[in-house]
């Protein structure tokens, strides 16, 4: 379940509350009964690098440079005038 952070300015405590999704928000302090509003907080998750999906979960590798020149060459040839990059690539 989700925790959420609440603030009452009346006795200037910050709590949090275990509520589920369907849950209505709080209105009111459970220590003095004033009114209360739901706090945005920080999450402690973070991605960082160059990414999760690229960085080694993937079952697919990259393709390496002669890997890549290798598909270019066995491609069949383009149809289009000399201006396609695979032709300068394949002679």
């Amino acid at each position: 379940m989700p925790v959420d952070e609440y603030e009452c300015p009346a006795c200037e405590k910050i709590f949090e509350v275990q509520q589920r999704m369907s849950d209505d928000p709080l209105s009111q302090c459970p220590d003095c009964e004033g009114p209360v509003t739901k706090i945005m907080s920080r999450s402690s998750f973070q991605l960082k690098g160059g990414g999760w999906y690229a960085d080694g979960y993937s079952s697919a590798k990259p393709a390496t440079k002669k890997e890549s020149a290798a598909q270019i060459k066995s491609a069949p040839p383009c149809k289009t005038s000399g201006s396609c990059p695979c032709a300068a690539a394949s002679s």
